[in-house]
């Protein structure tokens, strides 16, 4: 584990707490079954908002703690424990970071405290395909009298029923798979010519997919530069990528906690199953994998806040090896709890489902074992 600042401790054991008494996984299951069309509980995000955890990586001049991205991962591991939905994630870390590293500085005062506040949920919207490729951006922008207009689609946009803006990845030069070309857009939900609609996935989170037809967006939207917004895109989504990966830290966590406390528990011939050596053995290589991910994990989040030359390379290898323990938990997690483990009513399918959904949410284990691997030389 990091050394955690006396203030990081505080935030981790607040949200620690939070999460387990006030949003339990029971309570997402409650949403799940509710159908609510944002996915999450209103009330469980107004108390996020209220503890100040949309803030954590925004600087106090706009409203924010600054406490950076570790306490932040700290959070969302605690968060990724309980499946606790919100648009945490994809507003208060994504949409941020965005803004932080593209932003002018009308566009940060306009949006950052709305974010903080809670009443703006700004989030990214760039993948147009069930494979995260953002150097394939073909979403057309296109110069008119008054600015810019957008046509194309986006799919599995992050909270994109709740969003109230969204940062759109677009093309306004080149051809898709060049990283030249590719400039960011701040456009409103509500702005003419933009359909969204909501999709359905097995983890129950809220996904959509965006249909622009032609939305018209002013000159002054553009975060960052025209045809240079790939840079500020591929460390937004490093961001994200690390995020992420402490929520995942945090789901396995809390199926390898269910797991032992099932071997501690469960008899089979007398005895119970954890004192099979066989076992045995698989709860510890599950420990020590947990532990390398772990390690992982936090460095990438380090390595944001000290501003590291080798930050993407470590966010990489964070989401890859992250997403194969996970993978791995998750599938032990049912096999161990046998009958049970494959029934609704037991939570081991929950875990699951979101294993395998956030596993591919900003690149999957493929991606960033390539990516790494390129960004290493070979």
């Amino acid at each position: 584990m990091a050394a955690l600042t006396e203030e990081q401790s505080i935030v981790r054991d607040q949200a620690k707490s939070w999460a387990a008494e006030q949003a339990p996984v029971q309570a997402f299951r409650a949403v799940r079954d509710s159908g609510a069309s944002t996915a999450y509980d209103a009330k469980t995000w107004q108390d996020m908002v209220s503890l100040g955890w949309p803030g954590i990586i925004v600087p106090e001049a706009y409203g924010g703690s600054g406490l950076g991205y570790l306490t932040f991962g700290l959070v969302l591991e605690e968060l990724g424990r309980q499946l606790t939905a919100s648009p945490l994630l994809a507003s208060g870390l994504v949409g941020a970071s965005a803004l932080l590293l593209g932003g002018s500085e009308a566009q940060k005062a306009a949006l950052l405290p709305k974010i903080v506040n809670g009443s703006e949920i700004v989030t990214l919207a760039v993948d147009e395909s069930p494979r995260h490729a953002p150097q394939q951006t073909n979403l057309q922008a296109v110069r008119s009298a008054s600015g810019y207009r957008l046509t194309g689609s986006k799919t599995f946009v992050l909270e994109g029923m709740a969003a109230t803006t969204f940062i759109v990845a677009a093309r306004t030069s080149d051809e898709p798979g060049e990283t030249s070309g590719i400039s960011l857009f701040l456009v409103p939900a509500s702005a003419a010519g933009l359909q969204r609609s909501a999709m359905q996935t097995i983890d129950s989170r809220g996904y959509a997919q965006l249909a622009l037809d032609g939305v018209e967006v002013p000159g002054d939207a553009v975060l960052g530069a025209v045809d240079q917004g790939f840079a500020i895109l591929d460390a937004t989504l490093d961001r994200g990528r690390a995020g992420a990966a402490a929520e995942m830290l945090g789901t396995a966590a809390q199926a390898f906690d269910m797991t032992l406390d099932y071997l501690k528990t469960r008899k089979q011939f007398g005895q119970v199953i954890g004192s099979f050596q066989a076992l045995g053995h698989r709860a510890a290589a599950l420990f020590s994998g947990m532990e390398l991910a772990r390690s992982c994990v936090e460095a990438a989040l380090q390595a944001i806040d000290d501003g590291s030359a080798d930050a993407a390379l470590a966010c990489s290898l964070s989401k890859a090896r992250m997403g194969h323990h996970l993978y791995e938990m998750s599938n032990q997690l049912i096999q161990i709890h046998g009958g049970i483990g494959m029934t609704d009513e037991f939570d081991a399918g929950l875990y699951l489902k979101r294993a395998r959904v956030i596993e591919a949410t900003f690149g999957n284990r493929a991606f960033h074992r390539d990516r790494f691997a390129r960004l290493s030389g070979f």
